[in-house]
């Protein structure tokens, strides 16, 4: 019976890889934590590490095309990253934490092939971005921002409620009207300041003429 010799041999330099790996992937999954996204630490360093991995293992298979396994990372982080992606309402939530996924993936290729300055770079940028730019974009959102609202009409005949509806210092785009069973309901798409739309609701909700709303 032939003998099974283990390979173990000690590689610093693979080792120092993982290292890189995970301390990118904790530092993306930190911010991520803290803002308590559906992708936390452990997800964004296991993300990072796992790539790295593959694409370590891809190159020592070598081959005419050592790339092969690496190149399947992109697809199979495609579907994890589709798995956090939600309709709430008539609103699709999830798309940062999806795309951060897939980014974080492409920081572990980069380290696994050996390119730690991009990795690294990468990274600042990629957290600037999350954290500065997302407090950057509520004070965008409190100026201006788009909020796609169905409303239900308690009156089907009542014209005077969607006029009056539009009389708020908001600008209105109606996307479709639905008729069914009895009841009239219309797709606005309501574009204004942060305090305008608070207002608004708020007149949505009080009004007796109002049967129903989401956004």
């Amino acid at each position: 019976m032939d003998q099974i010799h283990m390979n173990f041999d000690v590689d610093y330099e693979i080792g120092i890889r993982l290292l890189i790996s995970f301390v990118l992937g904790a530092a993306i999954g930190l911010e991520r934590e803290y803002n308590s996204k559906a992708a936390g630490l452990r997800t964004m360093i296991m993300i990072c590490l796992g790539s790295t991995i593959f694409t370590e293992v891809s190159i020592m298979m070598g081959g005419s095309t050592p790339d092969r396994i690496a190149s399947n990372i992109v697809t199979g982080v495609g579907f994890l990253g589709a798995g956090v992606i939600f309709k709430d309402g008539l609103s699709v939530t999830g798309i940062t934490t999806a795309t951060t996924i897939w980014i974080c993936a492409a920081l572990g290729m980069a380290v696994g092939s050996g390119e730690y300055f991009i990795a690294v770079v990468s990274t600042g940028v990629i957290i600037i971005v999350l954290s500065i730019f997302n407090k950057l974009q509520r004070v965008v959102e409190r100026i201006h921002q788009t909020r796609t609202y169905k409303i239900c009409f308690a009156d089907i005949n009542d014209q005077k409620t969607q006029v009056e509806l539009e009389t708020h210092p908001l600008h209105f785009y109606r996307k479709r009207s639905i008729k069914e069973n009895g009841k009239y309901t219309v797709v606005y798409e309501v574009t204004g300041s942060q305090k305008n739309l608070v207002e608004f609701t708020h007149y949505l909700k009080q009004s007796e003429k109002i049967d129903s709303f989401e956004y």
